[in-house]
């Protein structure tokens, strides 16, 4: 075995964290309420006569679960301590390369780009005006580092660094008692491998996509246990982040298909069992079959997006409730923040069991659909 090429990987994803890291440096900025557009939002009169400037749970909770170009840490009074993160652009050909910080103006906009606050962009960068002016304008391609993709690298770079140091370990104490680190993580990927792949896959084939469930495995539960942390840098929601859920579906689904032996397709297309005539003049199974394919991996996607993005919405509702009941009465928001508190802290535990669920879920269906696709037939 090479063993440089972690080493290799390990360099890689440090010079990457190092690079996003160079532009993100925390600033504090004086919030000016004429150029804080999200009050133009949040700010809404009620129905009770309320003046402007109220607090606005549906946008707190929006702005912690979707993703965005800055990485807010703390709010005090006027003050806010935020992580701006580089915007990478493609315009028309061009590259366009500045810090997030840039959009703090009054316009929101910085060289031609504009952060949109409303409307159907809201959150997305778009060239200031064309959109409105010229529908044929060339399209904006964002590449920028965002909230999410900062806690990928970090994420990424936290796992290798482990799982590098542990291979070291167990190779160093050649047939040692695992400690530390070692012995934390050792009974986990003894479980991916035995109660998972092993058993899910087969005897046969198994360690040929071992590495890609230890991988998404720990990758998931890594990232859901690193967003239950409520101050940088966790408290990213990469695993409520659809995106991300889709790659490590297609990822699964791309490594069923190209290894599908004859078997798995001959059942797909001729299911042993089916009268004939569901098959040949009238393929309604083939079709339910290839459409079976085909919702497996979205099956992936939705499940692992809703189930954590539904617990952070969840535990932050419990938090907005003080608020609210707050700006009514001091002592009912006292009352209030009591039962929120406690219901808060139920949440965080069973979102600490959910992490785990819902790493094992995804995993498991993928090491099932692996297995269907390599089994072949008994032989008598």
């Amino acid at each position: 075995m090479n063993r440089s090429r972690p080493l290799n990987l390990t360099l890689l994803t440090v010079l990457l964290v190092v690079a996003g890291m160079l532009t993100t440096l925390p600033v504090w900025s004086q919030e000016n309420p004429q150029q804080k557009v999200k009050a133009d939002s949040a700010t809404t009169a009620t129905s009770s006569g309320k003046e402007e400037g109220s607090f606005n749970a549906g946008q707190m909770i929006l702005e912690h679960v979707v993703d965005n170009h800055e990485w807010h840490i703390a709010e005090i009074g006027h003050l806010e301590l935020v992580v701006p993160l580089p915007v990478i652009l493609l315009y028309d050909g061009q590259f366009y390369c500045f810090s997030s910080s840039r959009f703090h103006n009054e316009s929101h906009s910085y060289q031609g780009f504009t952060l949109a606050t409303e409307g159907p962009h809201k959150g997305k960068i778009v060239r200031s005006g064309e959109n409105k002016t010229n529908p044929e304008a060339p399209e904006v391609y964002d590449f920028s580092i965002t909230k999410t993709v900062l806690a990928i690298m970090i994420s990424a770079f936290l796992l290798i660094l482990i799982f590098v140091s542990m291979a070291r370990m167990a190779a160093r104490s050649k047939g040692k008692a695992p400690t530390g680190m070692q012995n934390l993580l050792e009974p986990l990927v003894l479980f991916v491998r035995d109660d998972i792949a092993r058993s899910s896959i087969g005897e046969k084939h198994y360690e040929k996509f071992l590495p890609y469930l230890l991988t998404i495995f720990f990758f998931i539960l890594f990232n859901n246990l690193f967003g239950l942390i409520p101050f940088f840098p966790g408290g990213a929601n990469v695993t409520g982040n659809i995106t991300v859920t889709l790659v490590m579906a297609v990822f699964t689904f791309i490594l069923t298909t190209i290894n599908g032996n004859k078997h798995y397709w001959i059942d797909i297309i001729n299911t042993p069992g089916v009268p004939w005539w569901l098959k040949i003049p009238l393929p309604l199974m083939p079709i339910v079959e290839i459409i079976g394919i085909i919702t497996k991996p979205f099956v992936l996607m939705v499940r692992l997006f809703a189930n954590i993005t539904a617990g952070h919405i969840i535990a932050l509702g419990f938090v907005s409730l003080i608020f609210i009941f707050g700006a009514i009465s001091a002592a009912l928001g006292l009352g209030v923040s009591v039962v929120s508190v406690a219901f808060m802290v139920f949440m965080d535990l069973l979102e600490l069991l959910v992490a785990f669920i819902q790493a094992y879920v995804f995993t498991l269906l993928s090491a099932l659909y692996f297995g269907l696709a390599v089994t072949e037939p008994e032989h008598h």
